[in-house]
């Protein structure tokens, strides 16, 4: 098997072994884990100030994130939620407030208002990300889609450095991620646990 090909068998593993352990985990585990993030997200400055926030509505079993875009919004943040697109490119529109949500494609909530545009996400001081694990120098797993290195390489591109976290529960922070030539790094994950920071 080539290498690339060996890093990509070693993720959809990885993968495997990290959504069978969220799908052990019970409703209230799940909730605890969201009401956490909501004080955690004030461990990063680039997050809990009135700035821009590129955040997401979580799903399944992902660590709850409704209770932070709302705190963010009503801390005064501008938070940006992704609106999925037919080639899973992400659009941008602003959050505002719950009922201001609406259900999508592959079950997701998305926001109801103006689309933005791909680029919208520039504007973001912080990025929050969804995944699956991360490990000590910033590597993430995602699902696998494409969206968010896609994402990644339009905020790299566009050289406006927002603070880039990963949103995981406490144990998804590993030893080892494997890597492949287009994983961006990350600056930090943020768990229910607190915030870690990674120096790449």
């Amino acid at each position: 098997m080539e290498p690339g090909g060996r890093t990509r068998a070693l993720k959809t593993e990885l993968r495997a072994r990290l959504l069978a352990a969220r799908r052990g985990l019970t409703a209230d585990e799940r909730r605890a884990a969201g009401a956490a993030l909501v004080t955690r997200v004030r461990d990063l400055p680039a997050a809990a100030t009135a700035g821009t926030v590129a955040a997401y509505v979580s799903t399944g079993t992902e660590p709850g994130t409704r209770d932070l875009i709302e705190a963010l919004r009503v801390l005064g943040g501008r938070v940006l939620l992704p609106v999925l697109l037919p080639d899973n490119d992400l659009d941008w529109a602003e959050y505002a407030g719950p009922a201001a949500l609406a259900p999508a494609s592959r079950g997701l909530l998305e926001p109801t208002g103006p689309r933005l545009g791909a680029k919208a996400v520039e504007e973001a001081s912080c990025v929050l990300l969804p995944g699956l694990a991360v490990d000590a120098q910033g590597v993430r797993l995602g699902r696998g889609g494409g969206s968010y290195d896609r994402v990644l390489a339009r905020v790299r591109a566009a050289g406006t450095h927002p603070l880039l976290v990963v949103v995981l529960y406490a144990h998804e922070v590993v030893d080892t991620v494997p890597r492949e030539p287009h994983d961006h790094l990350v600056d930090a994950a943020l768990t229910p646990d607190g915030v870690r920071l990674f120096t790449g």
